[in-house]
């Protein structure tokens, strides 16, 4: 297991190191002791230990992957892995996309899709969720509900590469460009959302609020989670480390299984239950490809080739004034509930009351879904 002791890993999850914070820096040698130790022994284990399958979720015959008849360049999960997953009633909905390799080819990208039943308890409001690495909608199936109850439209979407998205054969097919895209066209031109309110975490962040910079008129508020935007180059500090072993351990594992990293960082144990669903997109490694990747096209140097894309959306949301909210984690290992990143520089998020959830690390959805669910209730109240 990775070490669940808050600051373990800070970079791990494809956030910045943490520079601040008046405790910055107190117990960096021991939480990086705890840290190097725990993914030694996970990837030794993985790597050299007996080859441990990727966990089928109960009640779900094994199955074997499947490339798509009519697009090879992409896998497709079989359905019969997501039969039974624990809290996961929601039906699914699908929205053509192009791959955009010039080829013609498509993707199918799954996304949920859920609202009050009764039209005329809707609030008018659409939240849309977008979950980080290595999870996907499954992470937020104990923060729809509350949401919709307070007659809000949540709109969740499987980032392609995740979930019950197809899956990329070309690994390198998965850049910052592409994942933008990728969003942008499922959301805007495939279910023409306006006037939403991004609830973004992790990679979510990252990719979301690129989005956010390019189409700033499609948004009507955000809630930032765990994440930061943050271009290659400089110092990265004492989180260097942390994110050298993070890259080595995503690439280096033979049987990586997401569920076992969202159990790591979570205060919460996971059921092994709750674990298989986290895996259930996975039938082998091929499909693993768009989780490897985001620990791989994280920022590091100056000449990496996001910082462009980045730097333009800073230009963006250093001028921003839609409302924007950081409901961050007190004991997230990435940025220990430090949002000044993104609220002391983006106008809209001056005088928010922004929030870093107690006892919940960077799987807040995991640790602490009912009072996630109502910071971004209260937030929509607080800006209608």
């Amino acid at each position: 297991m990775i070490d669940k002791t808050p600051a373990s890993t800070a970079f791990a999850l494809g956030g910045a190191p943490d520079h601040g914070g008046p405790d910055s820096g107190k117990g960096d040698a021991r939480d990086r002791r705890r840290f190097l130790a725990g993914a030694a022994a996970l990837t030794g284990g993985a790597l050299l230990g007996p080859a441990v399958n990727v966990t089928t979720p109960a009640g779900a015959a094994p199955t074997s992957g499947s490339a798509l008849a009519d697009d090879p360049k992409a896998l497709r999960t079989p359905d019969e892995r997501f039969a039974h997953l624990p809290d996961y009633p929601f039906k699914p909905n699908y929205a053509r996309i192009k791959l955009g390799d010039g080829s013609g080819a498509e993707l199918r990208m799954h996304y949920l899709d859920e609202r009050p039943r009764d039209p005329a308890k809707a609030s008018g409001e659409t939240v849309l969720l977008l979950h980080g690495n290595p999870s996907w909608s499954y992470l937020y199936r104990h923060v729809i509900p509350p949401l919709v109850a307070a007659g809000h439209r949540c709109v969740a979407p499987d980032l392609v590469g995740f979930g019950k998205s197809d899956k990329v054969v070309d690994r390198f097919a998965y850049t910052w460009q592409s994942h933008v895209e990728w969003l942008r066209e499922a959301v805007f031109d495939r279910l023409d959302l306006r006037d939403v309110t991004m609830v973004c975490h992790d990679w979510g962040g990252m990719v979301g609020l690129l989005l956010l910079a390019q189409h700033p008129d499609r948004f009507r508020r955000v809630v930032a989670s765990n994440t930061g935007l943050r271009e290659g180059g400089g110092d990265l500090g004492p989180g260097w480390e942390h994110l050298a072993k993070w890259v080595q351990f995503t690439q280096r594992t033979k049987q990586l299984e997401p569920g076992q990293i969202v159990d790591g960082f979570s205060l919460t144990h996971l059921d092994p239950a709750v674990q298989a669903a986290y895996n259930a997109p996975y039938p082998d490694d091929r499909y693993l490809h768009g989780v490897r990747r985001f620990a791989a096209i994280i920022p590091i140097t100056e000449n990496d080739e996001a910082n462009p894309a980045i730097r333009a959306a800073w230009k963006v949301l250093e001028s921003l004034q839609t409302p924007f909210l950081c409901a961050f984690s007190a004991e997230d290992h990435v940025t220990r509930g430090d949002h000044t990143s993104l609220s002391g520089r983006i106008p809209g998020a001056q005088g928010q009351p922004h929030t870093a959830i107690a006892d919940a690390a960077h799987f807040v959805q995991e640790d602490q879904a009912a009072e996630f669910a109502q910071v971004v209730a209260d937030f929509i109240s607080l800006t209608s």
